[in-house]
């Protein structure tokens, strides 16, 4: 079951390889410290829109494995910087975590991202909750503060 979950996270994240290649900033990798940690990954699939990844681990409690992906949508026309960008975002995907019951749920990411003007760079800032439905419904949350390198 966890193999072929992570196959399906990747699949899905590469799959739209295709028509991220256009786009500025199209492949980016990173690590997101928060709750939970771990490895962070962005694929663009338009100067606006963006897939997001994370495999990542709760440190407190039992440890436990976080899989997510999520759909985001960038508005950078609200705050209005100087120098890179400054989008707010928002989205929807789905969160894996292997427990001792595993659950599956809903995210709803909203965040504020920092684009440097002349390096490959973004910082991002985000709070998501969660909506639980396997194996009970729950309402739960994950936040982080990330760093993605893009090439």
């Amino acid at each position: 079951m966890k193999k072929l979950l992570l196959l399906l996270i990747l699949t899905t994240f590469f799959a739209v390889s295709a028509d991220a290649q256009g786009t500025q900033r199209s492949k980016g990798l990173g690590a997101i410290i928060g709750d939970p940690t771990g490895v962070s990954a962005a694929l663009w699939t338009s100067s606006s829109n963006a897939f997001s990844a994370g495999a990542a681990w709760y440190l407190v409690g039992d440890s436990s494995l976080h899989l997510h992906v999520d759909y985001l949508f960038y508005r950078f026309d609200i705050i209005d910087v100087t120098k890179g960008d400054l989008p707010l975002y928002f989205g929807l995907g789905g969160r894996v975590r292997f427990d001792k019951e595993d659950k599956f749920g809903v995210r709803f990411p909203l965040g504020i991202a920092y684009h440097f003007e002349n390096d490959p760079i973004e910082l991002f800032l985000e709070i998501v909750p969660v909506l639980d439905l396997v194996p009970g419904t729950g309402i739960s949350g994950n936040s982080g503060i990330g760093i993605r390198y893009y090439f």
